[in-house]
């Protein structure tokens, strides 16, 4: 039979060169992309014959085989098949795609989307491990097949034969220099058992070497939930995350329309060590056609929720050409948004319906779930829909829906307060008005609640108000007159000309017990936030705040009758530094100047000795 001998373009052996040394980063993945080819081939055929009688084919298969002596490796199916003109077409793909401008996009990780899953391009890694390819196929109901081969330098050879099965074999010659590493020795049985477990497990045909079969097929995102046990998803929930304990909640969905996919997510019962590392495992695996792509694929989710374990298998995607990087595209984000979307929903019914499993995800993956209030606005509302914080009005947390609906008549903010933990918080002289008052306020510990209150105004029209910040406006049985402001006047100027340390200071109602405390403007930053972005290295100026002082404390009308008495006694500077100290102290603050505070404080107690 006639057998034409061809030369590549020199840009399509560019492209060779760039796809063998540069795309793929794994040489396993040749044997990925083979078996995908075929899993390709063997649903063409079952489709074929749903219309075409003399098309149907017994046992739909993929095998592997393995000759340890020639060191070759065959993967054979008994699929659809091809014509000659499908090889040229097909495996010919780069050839006649072989311009600057398909190797100026490859170089530059753009190549578009209609190469993927085309025969030729996952064809070609073969040659990361092979010294020569051939190719032997023979497409269903045609008398003749065709042979094609090539060393991937330069030259191929295609030429009819007669005796060709149906279907289609690659036959990879391996290279030599690969024969002493164990780890690319493909000729070994444990090998080619692990690539297909790790890539090819759910494949919907089987795939086997010998009498066993490789693979599972049992891709449990693709069968109706009913017919899944809660024993299977748990199995598979320890194949996916390596998480001996069963998952909180299971999330099983599909797309379908002019883009497929299915879904299936697992909400841990607890957090990983490593959910706030940079580094950690987060995301989902990937899969195109139940071929696994890629583990820990954080473009499919936001990233507040890592913490989400699972498989997505999409009909088709925008991936490089290695099938390893995802592309920003608009598939991309459509699942991102539809998957968040369902996550935050679930939670939602968690609260509803099982509070302890509500309690129990809160506690694990709150603070992560609240880094989303950080980003754009989309999913703010959701995310404070399922929220929960600590309240001075239980022991137990609340949700905002709850607290709005506790408000007292006239309240029209919501109350917060941020801090290290709930005992500091409580124990804030900011909290003393609200306590006598009995107005709830929400007790903010994480350190993520610092940064997510700057960015959230408010929650269903009722405004974020910190009660550490700007003047209180709670209603008073005992407002501030003209006259006791007017009293403490010079006293007040006098402390502003005495202490450098503050932007001004004023009287308050905001205190019932403590005598002063400091609060920060309205649109100020607080010390805690300011001291992160420190710990960042982040270069912050000095932020002066506003000392409040309680006039009806004996320890502020004391000071103001001595003023009045002795303006420049050098024990009043002493006595308004041990004032600013004691309010910096009460909110966890740092003194600037330890020693000489514990000196005066000392000094002042031996005098009442």
């Amino acid at each position: 039979m006639s057998t034409e001998t061809l030369e590549f373009q020199a840009e399509a052996r560019q492209l060779l060169q760039l796809m063998v040394h540069s795309i793929y980063s794994n040489k396993d993945i040749f044997l990925r992309e083979l078996i995908s080819n075929a899993s390709d081939a063997l649903d063409k055929r079952r489709l074929a014959g749903l219309t075409d009688d003399s098309l149907r084919a017994d046992d739909l298969h993929i095998a592997v085989e393995a000759d340890k002596d020639a060191r070759t490796l065959t993967v054979r199916d008994n699929g659809i098949g091809m014509s000659r003109d499908d090889v040229v077409g097909l495996i010919g793909t780069i050839a006649r795609s072989g311009t600057a401008e398909t190797l100026r996009q490859l170089r530059e990780n753009k190549e578009s989307a209609e190469l993927i899953g085309q025969f030729g391009v996952g064809f070609y890694s073969t040659f990361m491990v092979a010294d020569n390819v051939t190719l032997l196929t023979r497409k269903a109901g045609e008398p003749t097949g065709t042979r094609w081969e090539s060393d991937g330098d330069g030259t191929y050879t295609i030429e009819t034969v007669e005796d060709a099965p149906e279907g289609t074999s690659v036959t990879v010659h391996l290279r030599p220099e690969d024969e002493e590493d164990a780890l690319y020795d493909y000729t070994e049985d444990w090998k080619i058992r692990e690539i297909v477990k790790r890539y090819s497990d759910f494949i919907s045909f089987p795939i086997r070497m010998g009498d066993d079969t490789l693979n599972s097929m049992k891709a449990l995102w693709a069968r109706p939930r009913s017919e899944v046990k809660d024993e299977e998803y748990q199995e598979f929930y320890r194949h996916v995350t390596h998480d001996w304990t069963d998952p909180l909640e299971i999330i099983q969905m599909r797309a379908e329309g002019t883009f497929e996919y299915e879904a299936l997510l697992f909400i841990p019962s607890r957090a990983p060590h490593d959910l706030f590392q940079r580094d950690g495992s987060h995301g989902v695996q990937l899969y195109v056609k139940r071929v696994f792509i890629m583990d820990d694929t954080r473009e499919l989710l936001p990233d507040y929720l890592r913490f989400v374990k699972g498989v997505v298998d999409a009909a088709d995607l925008s991936l490089n050409i290695s099938r390893e990087i995802l592309q920003q595209d608009r598939h991309i984000q459509l699942i991102r948004r539809r998957l968040a979307k369902k996550v935050l929903s679930t939670i939602k019914d968690l609260m509803t319906n099982d509070a302890e499993k509500y309690r129990t995800f809160w506690r694990e993956f709150g603070p992560a779930v609240k880094e989303g209030l950080l980003g754009g606005a989309e999913d703010h509302k959701a995310i404070l829909d399922i929220a929960s914080f600590a309240s001075t009005a239980s022991e137990e947390p609340t949700t905002l829906a709850d607290y709005v609906a506790r408000m007292k008549d006239g309240q029209d903010k919501i109350y917060f307060m941020t801090g290290d933990s709930r005992a500091q918080v409580e124990n804030s002289p900011h909290m003393e008005a609200f306590k006598a008052k009995e107005y709830e306020v929400l007790l903010l510990t994480d350190p993520v609640d610092e940064i997510w209150v700057e960015a959230v105004q408010a929650y269903e029209g009722k405004e974020f108000q910190s009660v550490a910040r700007g003047a209180v406006d709670l209603p008073s049985d005992e407002e501030l007159s003209e006259e006791k402001s007017g009293a403490y006047a010079e006293l007040l100027t006098w402390l502003n000309e005495t202490l450098d340390e503050v932007k001004d200071v004023r009287l308050t109602t905001r205190l019932t017990d403590s005598p002063a405390c400091l609060v920060s403007d309205v649109d100020g930053m607080t010390p805690t936030l300011e001291k992160m972005y420190r710990a960042m290295g982040q270069q912050v100026p000095q932020v002066k705040r506003i000392l409040e002082l309680n006039p009806e404390h004996p320890l502020v009308s004391g000071l103001r009758s001595a003023h009045e008495a002795r303006a420049k006694a050098p024990e009043l500077t002493e006595t308004a530094e041990l004032l600013y100290g004691t309010a910096l102290l009460a909110e966890g603050g740092d003194l600037a100047d330890p020693a000489r505070f514990a000196k005066l404080l000392a000094d002042r107690l031996a005098r009442t000795m």
